[in-house]
């Protein structure tokens, strides 16, 4: 990419989105374009092809999605579902139209089976059922990698898709409710040690695995990615860093001061028992993570006490 190139980031005020663009402006690109959800809503099709056509970016990376941990995916799934169809439908037909010769769009690791094997190599895609709790998200984000497979066949265009690990970090979702897993335990924790309360209950048993990564590292993943991938098959971001949910849960009250117990809501689901994946083809091409869970944790930690009076609580 050039520095100069137009750059349009969807969703540039999510956890992802804003975490490349931050990384881009530290890259020197100076002709980066975005719009918040009240300024675009990318699920209105007539909207979403005027603002593409205008714009003409050179490079369009696809970073919004609606987006949540256990709770909210299980209980809004209508909502995960045609949501997450009509924003990537609406950005990539736009971007077709609009002759867009290089794209990226940003999955999740939900789009692998539950019970794939670990690590999840990207060829599981489609080898078995989905996590019941997040499938309606998960169909949702493989129809976008179909979508970018389907016009590089029919169009021959440049573009990509890439599919991250667990994400945590500045600017995260810290809705009570509606949050993924880390940024529910740093809020939930930060809370009890200023409540004075004597005990934390987390969800289910606290034995499933999750392999969780810095935001800073996908954005700078993104960019490597543009640059120096080209195939038709999804691509793994992930850290190698796993770790139970008890121990995440741990972690985080050590890393916040709360000192009280944790208890276990048994009566609440676990999710899939492990979700690890294998990055060894993004790695291969010569990128790695640079942060250490605890380090990170600590720096979302840190970003969640300065901006508590403007958190993004959706």
């Amino acid at each position: 990419m050039n520095k100069t190139d137009t750059i349009y980031v969807a969703g540039h005020r999510g956890l992802a989105g804003s975490a490349i663009w931050r990384h881009l402006e530290s890259q020197g690109f100076t002709n980066l374009v975005g719009f918040s959800s009240s300024e675009r809503d990318l699920t209105n099709r007539p909207a979403v092809l005027e603002m593409m056509a205008r714009i003409k970016p050179d490079v369009v990376i696809d970073a919004a999605a609606k987006v949540g941990g256990i709770h909210a995916n299980d209980t809004y799934p209508a909502e995960f579902l045609s949501d997450n169809l009509q924003i990537q439908l609406n950005v990539m037909d736009a971007a077709h139209q609009a002759g867009v010769a290089r794209l990226l769009f940003l999955g999740s690791s939900c789009i692998y089976p539950k019970f794939a094997e670990q690590p999840i190599k990207e060829s599981s895609l489609l080898t078995g059922a989905l996590e019941e709790t997040n499938s309606a998200y998960g169909i949702a984000k493989i129809a976008g990698i179909l979508q970018v497979q389907a016009m590089r066949k029919q169009y021959g265009h440049r573009w990509i898709s890439a599919m991250p690990t667990n994400l945590y970090g500045p600017n995260d979702n810290y809705h009570p409710e509606n949050s993924h897993v880390l940024a529910a335990f740093i809020r939930r924790f930060h809370e009890a040690k200023v409540s004075g309360a004597e005990s934390v209950t987390i969800w289910g048993t606290g034995s499933p695995l999750r392999e969780f990564m810095h935001v800073d590292d996908l954005a700078s993943a993104v960019v490597f990615l543009l640059e120096n991938y080209d195939d038709p098959e999804t691509i793994n971001v992930g850290s190698g860093q796993e770790i139970s949910i008890s121990d995440l849960a741990a972690l985080v009250a050590e890393t916040v001061g709360f000192e009280g117990s944790i208890n276990h809501d048994l009566s609440q689901p676990d999710g899939t028992p492990r979700k690890m994946l294998d990055s060894s083809r993004l790695h291969a091409l010569g990128w790695k993570p640079r942060w250490e869970l605890r380090e990170g944790i600590a720096d979302a930690y840190e970003w969640f006490v300065e901006n508590t009076a403007n958190l993004r609580s959706v």
